[in-house]
């Protein structure tokens, strides 16, 4: 049985490598969206639903059911598989279920990304220099210096502009429609992961909440943020370990 793992922005499949070290049993894929960290095709819209469709079509190429595991804009990307294709799927996991609330509002980050001209300006300024940006994460929300490195290297203006994209596409309240479906992914077993020092996916009652209506378990991850998966693999290889063994 495949473990799928998806990442999200701006990032590269890099950030499960901890992880994937506590988890060297499982037989494991890790698929990079289209401009972050993997080629885009030609005429691609990088629309919220584009992505949608290209994990679709990358899980029916496995061929069998799959433990689908997401982190930020993965974490979207796996709810909205869950949500309109259960049959690909034994599990899913996601981080990001707080964003699908009703009353999510973007990060700051996000809202300058979805703002004409304001956003340009930013994303040319992180592909300009993408570790100045990166650094101060390092600092602050526990991501590994090796990871945010590799991740600085992947930053180009490809990825800019799907990031410009992505976030105007889902843009409210096209997520608070999304979320009306959530109900919808509770067709498969899910875990919605709470890292509680991740305050960019909503507050915990948010993300509590849309993980009820999805039907999912619910791991508490109490002093980790947004990278917990990098922060301590170790804890989140046993959050995922007991969750796969509760659906075997």
């Amino acid at each position: 049985m495949p473990v799928v793992f998806v990442h999200g922005n701006p990032e590269t499949s890099a950030v499960w490598g901890p992880l994937l070290e506590e988890l060297d049993r499982y037989h494991v894929i890790c698929l990079s969206p289209p401009g972050f960290g993997a080629p885009v095709p030609p005429g691609w819209k990088a629309s919220i639903l584009n992505y949608r469709d290209w994990l679709i079509a990358e899980l029916e190429r496995i061929g069998e059911a799959v433990d689908l595991v997401g982190h930020d804009w993965g974490g979207g990307h796996v709810l909205n598989v869950a949500m309109a294709r259960p049959d690909l799927l034994r599990s899913w996991c996601s981080d990001l279920l707080g964003c699908f609330d009703t009353d999510y509002k973007w990060h700051p980050d996000a809202r300058v990304w979805q703002t004409a001209d304001t956003g340009e300006a930013a994303v040319a300024a992180l592909v300009a220099d993408p570790w100045s940006k990166l650094a101060s994460l390092v600092q602050q929300r526990g991501l590994p210096d090796v990871i945010a490195r590799h991740f600085a290297e992947h930053i180009d203006e490809v990825m800019g502009d799907c990031i410009l994209r992505l976030y105007r596409s889902a843009a409210q309240p096209t997520m608070a429609n999304l979320g009306a479906d959530l109900s919808l992914a509770s067709a498969r077993p899910g875990l919605a992961v709470i890292a509680e020092a991740d305050h960019n996916v909503g507050d915990i009652e948010m993300r509590a909440r849309a993980a009820a209506r999805a039907g999912a378990q619910v791991a508490r991850l109490d002093g980790l943020d947004h990278w917990w998966m990098a922060e301590n693999p170790r804890r989140a290889a046993d959050v995922l370990r007991v969750f796969w063994h509760s659906v075997s």
